[in-house]
């Protein structure tokens, strides 16, 4: 039988969420459920150094804690470094919202080394942890295994998407954006064509993108803004220009946004259309109808998480391969049957879904 603490008597706790930039933002509707929980309670998170910028300015966290200790050659001194800040924080409470071998080995290493944490909660049931849900399978959705550890420390999972917090600078920047570019009172769609350079195969194409625009400027929107990172500039540019093309000034490219500011941005969007792509997590904080186009990964897991969110992907043989070639072609085959036709049809009408189609 499992014994709960008085959450009164948790005074200080440490949040663990290491993984891809997609995966923290989604998590951070999770962190709104255990602030709720515990409202009294000084809150730290750990998270890696690239998704740190998105708690830059969030009243949820007193401290957030960047230190990686994968980073090669760095391994044992970056280990230390964090057993230190773990026993100086005095924790009466650690989550770890990763679940991998790898935080495992060090929510045990500070059980080992004498941190003198009472309540270790996991994903994974198992030393050390001393609460963690039980039945569920490894590849089941990162959300359903966070909410499972949650149904067990008997906390409510009401959070529906993620929640992140822009600065009032921020937001004000990207108000003057929309603002310049005359966005403020237009109908505007943003995509998101991109994802990080090694996950390529996601990428439905510019091509694609640039026909479904014209598409939606058919119709009711007015223009579109097409937002991307370092890695993704080029797509961007691409997508751009072949919309200016055929309808000149129509689309705009916001490249140099930074993480938080995409939310006030999509915030004041109709719609959204993206890859399976950490961007589209972040863009799911602002409550916008949002569309991810999945190939070869299941949409099932990778779903950014809210009411407004739908993903669709076609209905074909090798699909969820998690690929980084297609073996069936220079391109992902299962993305061609995903024509912009079908996407627009979903985004704009309450026809039936088209036959070969899956919605999510």
């Amino acid at each position: 039988m499992k014994t709960l603490p008085d959450r009164r008597s948790i005074r200080r706790i440490l949040i663990l969420k290491w993984s891809a930039l997609g995966d923290v933002a989604l998590a951070s509707a999770i962190m709104e459920d255990i602030r709720r929980a515990f409202p009294q309670a000084r809150i730290d998170l750990d998270t890696l150094p690239a998704a740190a910028s998105l708690f830059a300015h969030d009243p949820r966290f007193a401290r957030v804690l960047t230190i990686d200790s994968r980073a090669r050659g760095q391994r044992l001194r970056m280990i230390r470094t964090w057993l230190r800040s773990v026993r100086a924080g005095r924790y009466d409470l650690l989550i770890d919202l990763q679940g991998s071998d790898h935080t495992r080995g060090l929510v045990a290493l500070a059980w080992l080394a004498g941190c003198g944490i009472r309540h270790l909660w996991g994903l994974r049931p198992g030393w050390p942890y001393t609460l963690a849900p039980r039945g569920l399978p490894r590849d089941a959705y990162a959300v359903t295994r966070m909410r499972a550890l949650l149904a067990c420390a008997d906390i409510a999972a009401t959070t529906a998407r993620p929640v992140l917090h822009p600065s009032p600078a921020e937001t004000a920047q990207a108000q003057r954006l929309l603002r310049d570019h005359g966005l403020l009172s237009a109908r505007f769609a943003v995509l998101l064509p991109g994802s990080q350079a090694a996950g390529w195969l996601k990428r439905w194409g510019a091509a694609r993108y640039a026909e479904l625009a014209g598409l939606l400027l058919a119709r009711d929107l007015e223009r579109i803004v097409v937002i991307g990172g370092p890695d993704e500039r080029d797509e961007c540019a691409a997508l751009v220009a072949a919309i200016n093309q055929h309808r000149p000034d129509a689309a705009i490219e916001l490249t140099t946004l930074s993480l938080l500011q995409i939310v006030p941005v999509c915030a004041a969007a109709t719609l959204i259309v993206a890859n399976d792509t950490g961007t589209a997590h972040i863009a799911a904080a602002a409550g916008t109808p949002l569309l991810v186009i999945c190939g070869p990964t299941d949409p099932q897991r990778v779903k950014p998480l809210g009411p407004q969110v739908r993903a669709v992907q076609a209905d074909f043989d090798c699909l969820n391969c998690y690929g980084k070639r297609c073996r069936l072609g220079a391109a992902a085959q299962c993305l061609e049957p995903v024509t912009p036709a079908r996407v627009a049809s979903l985004l704009l009408d309450a026809s039936p879904i088209a036959p070969g189609l899956r919605v999510y």
